[in-house]
């Protein structure tokens, strides 16, 4: 979801070619972020204090923002995909931790039941 804020709403981030090249393209990246981001998972696995919230959205922002910085030099070889600039990489990492953030926070909270 943050992948395609992050490529719909940025100037920065764009997909040359077609519709189906675009598509393609956005759904390669989302599948790399979906991957690097489960690798090394930094994130509340649901409701936490806003003390904590900010904690891993600082730790996660980082991180995205490094995947972020990995796909604008690999995506131009393997893919339709350009981001332009260190702003747009921490634009984007914005849009994407926050988008995961809030999917955390609207998640109800699991709670198990003792005997």
């Amino acid at each position: 979801m943050g992948v395609g804020l992050a490529g719909g709403l940025l100037p920065g981030i764009t997909f040359d070619g077609e519709d189906v090249d675009a598509l393609l393209g956005l759904m390669m990246t989302a599948l790399v972020m979906v991957v690097l981001t489960q690798l090394v998972y930094v994130g509340p696995s649901g409701r936490v204090p806003v003390p904590m919230l900010a904690v891993f959205g600082a730790i996660g922002f980082a991180q995205d923002a490094l995947i972020w910085w990995l796909l604008s030099w690999l995506a131009p070889k393997v893919s339709p995909m350009h981001v332009e600039g260190w702003a747009t990489i921490l634009l984007a990492a914005l849009l994407t931790r926050g988008a995961v953030l809030a999917a955390s926070q609207l998640t109800s909270r699991v709670e198990i039941a003792e005997e």
